[in-house]
């Protein structure tokens, strides 16, 4: 049985859907990552399954009890659950007191409530803080107050809003670490809502994508990512090669897809006359200065359109009947004398590319 389960779970703000039949569940002990663009409700569905708002329609079920039963149970149910916010939010008071209030306010015994707290204060690297006013500390620093703050309750399930959207590289890798940390020591269930996909792709177990305000896949990291199931989603987790084709054939598997005249073999058991996005991503290509001898079955001569260095790596834009973007190193620029106008070839396993269909061809 889920620890947490919506089912057809909708919220509306002025007669507008902020979420629409949002159906989840989220096992115990399971890390379960959100991610979806500014806007899409991400933030509106934590705040539900706090049971902070209440949904228009549909129901949140906790261990497999309606939480709409009664405010009692909301009440305890509530205290089963720790929210730490997008921004930072730290009380007047020192770093000491912050940490202790939720411990306080459930009358834990001083004795216990200092050592529960000098315990979570180490984890989260702030012992030598404890003395200071917490509105003094940098916004990484606060995050490890409020996340201390949350953990030190030992709540079942900790729900995390974008805990890095407001922080430098260096602090939000602190805090990355922070919760790597407490996944791995502690017993809690994760709902993580993030901007950071590769982040999500590190922390979680499940991923959801939300757009808005429906949710469009849920899967393990490497399957949202590498197989999305639509176009946006393939869009939004960073397919750049997204091209449009309609299969001509398939022959025990191995389908051909004419993409504006150009043909792009993938395995596939969709028929003749399906509608289709092919997706190759730019990492799984490789690039040539001349015809290459490979088993692989796509191969596409073209002309490098454009070319951008960051760091080691390089993204190189190519017209080879269809727009295809390539991820080298920079090594790789060099060796093969890449520069804009310049004649190349790619190649890509069928293996490579991932089928989505849209329906059938008129």
């Amino acid at each position: 049985m889920a620890l947490i389960e919506t089912v057809n779970l909708c919220q509306r703000y002025g007669g507008q859907y902020v979420l629409k039949d949002v159906n989840l569940k989220v096992d115990r002990g399971e890390v379960f990552g959100l991610i979806g663009p500014t806007g899409a409700g991400k933030t509106t569905l934590l705040r539900l399954i706090d049971l902070i708002d209440t949904p228009s329609s549909g129901k949140i079920y906790f261990d497999g009890v309606d939480t709409a039963a009664s405010g009692k149970l909301r009440f305890e149910l509530r205290r089963r659950m720790a929210f730490v916010l997008q921004k930072p939010v730290v009380f007047n008071a020192s770093v000491y007191d912050n940490v202790a209030c939720g411990l306080r306010w459930r009358r834990v015994g001083k004795r216990a409530t200092r050592q529960k707290v000098e315990d979570m204060l180490e984890m989260v690297g702030l012992s030598a803080y404890k003395d200071r006013n917490a509105r003094s500390l940098s916004g990484g620093e606060a995050q490890r107050v409020a996340i201390a703050r949350a953990m030190v309750v030992e709540p079942e399930v900790l729900l995390l809003d974008e805990p890095t959207a407001n922080l430098d590289p260096v602090s939000a890798a602190t805090v990355e670490e922070l919760i790597a940390r407490i996944i791995e020591r502690r017993a809690v269930t994760v709902v993580m809502t993030t901007h950071d996909m590769s982040q999500g792709q590190r922390l979680a177990d499940r991923i959801g994508v939300l757009m808005d305000g429906s949710v469009l896949q849920t899967g393990a990291p490497r399957e949202v990512f590498s197989f999305p199931r639509s176009r946006r989603v393939a869009e939004f987790v960073g397919v750049e090669n997204i091209i449009d084709g309609v299969i001509v054939s398939n022959e025990d598997g191995l389908v051909s897809v004419d993409a504006g005249g150009k043909t792009i073999q993938a395995v596939s058991a969709l028929a003749a006359g399906e509608r289709v996005c092919a997706c190759v991503r730019p990492e799984d290509v490789i690039l040539a200065v001349s015809p290459p001898s490979s088993s692989a079955r796509n191969m596409f001569a073209g002309e490098i359109t454009r070319l951008v260095s960051a760091g080691s790596i390089a993204r190189v834009e190519m017209d080879c009947g269809f727009p295809l973007s390539v991820l080298v190193t920079k090594r790789s620029v060099d060796e093969l004398g890449l520069e804009k106008g310049k004649r190349v070839y790619a190649s890509f396993k069928a293996t490579a590319v991932h089928i989505i269909t849209k329906g059938k061809a008129d």
